[in-house]
């Protein structure tokens, strides 16, 4: 992943001071308490988003009634596995500070991260505007908010989030020190590198917000007067917001400060980078607990799922015991 952006010094901008490419390389290479923390983090971030999103796309895709908001959140879970499947390769060069696995697995794990932060961001919108839009106009939404329009509006997203994704697999590429070989952003020059800042936190985190508040807040005045049967929809949402919010946004920070590195220490820059990076990641594995936690129907439709798993499961074992007695129990409980 552009997991730390602070590699983007690593080799071209070492032209000006080749002490930076010299502290780099003396700092990805030492294992500090901080980096054995972020790698534990990390390792959980991988086994729970994978568990708990493949769960949550299961539930959600195979078990619930497909709807408009069934395809936005089984999008959110899509993208968040994708971006857990991709980790374990960026854990192992946390570990080691070596990258065998080549170049293009080199700008796909990078690609991944921003890719997950551009798909969920924009959903964010779609999930914001969706309900101010059943809220404000009912009518209209009743007519035209189809699961099919969802869909395409989903593909459209994906789309737009693929190719705002595409400098970090332009720029993305491999060296080798020795026996040693890194993955690294190579921007060539410092306008290119705060273009691409600049145009992911102004199109993945600060134009989407602000029509995410905009969006909360029509739904707060409309709310007032209106009596809703359920609000944990709203709930779900409100969470999800919250947590883009405060895990993306020191990510963003310390991103903007390293496009100005000659005014900041890079140790710091370096460490704020890895520890903003990993809470970017920590939000992958956040959404299966909204949905087991604050959602009804996911909690009773994930309850007779597994249960009924574990009577087939149980069920089985009886058929095969070859006692005639136990063939008639395992009748009964199927």
């Amino acid at each position: 992943m552009d997991y730390v952006d602070y590699e983007d010094y690593t080799p071209d901008n070492a032209t000006e001071n080749n002490n930076i490419t010299t502290e780099q390389l003396n700092f990805k290479s030492s294992h500090s308490s901080l980096s054995h923390v972020l790698v534990a983090v990390n390792i959980i971030i991988l086994t729970i988003g994978l568990g708990g999103n493949s769960l949550v796309i299961w539930i959600c895709g195979w078990k619930m009634k497909r709807t408009v908001i069934t395809t936005w959140y089984i999008s959110l879970a899509i993208s968040d596995f994708l971006f857990c499947g991709f980790l374990p390769l960026e854990v192992f060069y946390m570990i080691t500070s070596h990258w065998p696995f080549g170049l293009v697995l080199c700008k796909l794990t990078s690609s991944a991260l921003f890719l997950n932060m551009y798909s969920r961001v924009f959903l964010l919108v779609l999930i914001s505007a969706d309900r101010c839009m059943i809220i404000s106009f009912p009518v209209w939404s009743h007519n035209h908010r189809t699961v099919r329009r969802a869909f395409g509006v989903v593909v459209l997203m994906w789309v737009l989030s693929a190719l705002l994704t595409l400098p970090s697999l332009i720029f993305r590429q491999t060296i080798v020190h020795g026996s040693v070989t890194q993955c690294y952003t190579s921007y060539r020059d410092d306008s290119r590198h705060k273009a691409v800042v600049l145009t992911r936190f102004i199109c993945g985190f600060l134009i989407p917000f602000l029509i995410i508040v905009f969006c909360s807040l029509v739904l707060c005045v409309k709310l007032r007067g209106l009596t809703i049967k359920s609000t944990k929809p709203y709930k779900v949402m409100v969470v999800l917001i919250l947590t883009f919010f405060f895990c993306w946004v020191p990510y963003h920070i310390f991103v903007l400060l390293e496009s100005d590195l000659k005014n900041h220490s890079l140790e710091v820059l370096q460490a704020g980078l890895k520890v903003g990076t990993t809470l970017a990641a920590a939000n992958s594995l956040i959404s299966p607990f909204l949905y087991a936690f604050i959602g009804n129907d996911f909690k009773q439709i994930l309850k007779r799922s597994l249960t009924s798993r574990m009577e087939d499961a149980m069920a089985e074992e009886i058929r095969t015991g070859g006692l005639n007695h136990s063939k008639c129990k395992s009748m009964e409980i199927i």
